[in-house]
């Protein structure tokens, strides 16, 4: 290509019979082509696989539950009682109006309620399941890829 741009030159820099000032003087461009291609260089096959195994739970449940007492009284009281506290027990009072000469409040009952929390011990065997990826590398089946590689 050198050896045509001068030549090409040469002949533009000698002067033309009717103008003699002139020089033409040729520009050039050179192109470039760019091509791709896949080549594939491996391949993968990915698959899962579930193990099994067995576990023991051991946990401690709790449970409440709730013991009614009922408490005869059978005295007179001025005034409903309130509803009162006891430690862990509720004590409700109860009244009833009894009709005499004249009227006043017997304390008949109390129920007394107590909240009981009691654990025991569960046991029971359970079986998991555990995925694990199990990757395989495969060779290429197109032998002239393979030979590029």
């Amino acid at each position: 290509m050198a050896n045509d741009l001068s030549s090409e030159l040469k002949s533009v820099m000698e002067p033309d019979s009717n103008d003699s000032r002139e020089i033409v003087v040729p520009l050039l461009t050179e192109e470039l082509s760019v091509s791709k291609r896949v080549v594939p260089k491996g391949r993968v096959r990915v698959s899962r696989v579930t193990r099994q195994h067995e576990e023991l739970v051991d946990e401690l449940l709790a449970r409440e539950y709730v013991q009614v007492e009922r408490t005869a009284i059978g005295r007179p009281v001025d005034a409903i009682p309130a509803v009162r506290e006891d430690g862990d027990t509720i004590i409700i009072p109860i009244v009833e109006e009894v009709l005499t000469v004249e009227r006043r409040l017997v304390l008949k009952e109390e129920v007394r309620i107590r909240k009981i929390r009691e654990t025991e011990r569960y046991q029971e065997r359970v079986t998991l399941r555990k995925q694990e990826a199990v990757v395989t590398r495969l060779p290429v089946e197109n032998s002239a890829a393979a030979g590029n590689g």
